[in-house]
């Protein structure tokens, strides 16, 4: 009887997006507990509304700090029953989950309700930094908000790269200031230091006047740093908005860690390990009756179902996949084309995971990626199929 009630509560806690109208209610619930916390934490600082209503906002956020609380032990209880945590052991396996990275947004969020709870010398308007950063639950709710995550991630390198080129541009437009306005100006510009204000207010497009150059050389310079500071920051901007517009597109739901670990074929990965393979996939909706691929096309999609059920055609035979199940692993092998056309039985939740962006996550992490393929291959061994991978 515990265990079910245990199996109930995960799935609706850990699994939302699979197509569990429930637990999409209890998420949309959270959502709007999560928002009119931040806004009540927010409109306390206004004197006409956190000295008038104190108790109704006190009453308010103590039950939202409640809701939130629960919710976080709940996900602690059951955390042993994702497949990857399962090996550890009750106690391990959530110290392993509570080391996660939405745990610990989970954590932040509750902090302040146990601070307020056990340390009553703490003012409850105190915490109200610690209250603003409920914000961050949202991200385990919105695909938006973990598509831009996921950009940022993805695009990591060039983003940083367009910083430190920012950063060189401005040390060396503050380097040449200093060089020749540091005797008209000695108070601004008689160290390099304190020309950096200047030209991170110049190439931001900012400039706020406090510090302007009134040499004509130093004028000649800023006129160059002003128009090249529009393009230098287009730069990360750039980045992200393309980044973000493509996961944008390739997201229809919330792909979270614990979907991801109750499919068999990342079984063998760690939970850290499930946490980096999540921002590989694609998330796709399918009605029923519609065909997801064709015979005959190239094999270049591995497909992982969150929910639903989707029967694969070949020439003498037919398969019904069902939850946690995959198909199209031959893309993960040697290029092929698709020996089996794939339909929606009923309506259909997918992952996906491309065989380009597998092989971009084999050259960064090949242990984990070795792992998935392995797995793959005792998957296809077990049905009695040859299979051949070329890297």
């Amino acid at each position: 009887m515990a265990h079910s009630i245990k199996l109930k509560v995960y799935n609706l806690l850990e699994r939302s997006s699979a197509g569990n109208r429930l637990a999409k209610q209890i998420d949309a619930i959270l959502i709007i507990f999560i928002v009119v916390n931040v806004g009540l934490a927010v409109l306390e600082t206004e004197p006409s509304i956190g000295e008038v209503y104190v108790w109704q906002i006190f009453l308010l956020d103590f039950i939202a700090g409640s809701i939130f609380a629960v919710e976080y032990l709940l996900r602690l209880w059951v955390s042993d029953l994702h497949p990857p945590l399962r090996k550890y052991g009750s106690l391990k396996a959530r110290a392993v989950y509570a080391m996660q990275p939405l745990s610990l947004v989970d954590f932040v969020a509750v902090l302040p309700f146990w601070l307020s709870l056990f340390f009553t010398s703490i003012s409850w308007k105190s915490l109200v930094i610690l209250r603003l950063l409920r914000f961050l639950k949202i991200a385990r709710y919105s695909p938006a908000v973990r598509s831009l995550i996921s950009a940022v991630v993805a695009e990591q390198r060039a983003i940083v790269g367009s910083l430190v080129l920012i950063f060189g541009v401005a040390l060396v437009s503050a380097t040449l200031l200093y060089s020749v306005e540091h005797a008209a100006q000695p108070e601004h510009f008689g160290t390099i230091p304190s020309a950096l204000w200047w030209a991170f207010s110049t190439l931001t497009t900012v400039g706020y006047g406090d510090v302007v150059p009134v040499t004509a050389m130093g004028k000649t310079i800023a006129s160059l740093v002003m128009l090249m500071g529009y393009c230098l920051f287009a730069l990360p901007v750039g980045i992200v908005g393309t980044a973000f517009a493509r996961e944008i597109h390739s997201r229809d739901f919330v792909i979270t860690w614990g979907m991801v670990a109750t499919i068999p074929l990342f079984e063998r990965l760690s939970a850290i390990e499930i946490a980096a393979v999540t921002e590989l996939l694609h998330s796709h909706s399918v009605p029923a009756g519609q065909t997801i691929c064709e015979k005959g096309e190239d094999g270049d999609s591995l497909y992982l179902i969150a929910s639903g059920e989707v029967e694969e055609v070949f020439s003498d035979h037919r398969i019904l996949h069902g939850e946690g199940e995959h198909f199209g692993e031959a893309s993960l092998f040697a290029h092929r084309k698709r020996t089996a056309s794939a339909v929606a039985r009923t309506p259909v939740q997918l992952m996906v995971l491309k065989m380009e962006d597998l092989r971009r996550f084999m050259d960064r992490k090949p242990a984990i990626a070795k792992k998935i393929i392995d797995e793959a291959i005792d998957e296809r061994k077990s049905h009695h199929t040859d299979v051949e991978f070329t890297s």
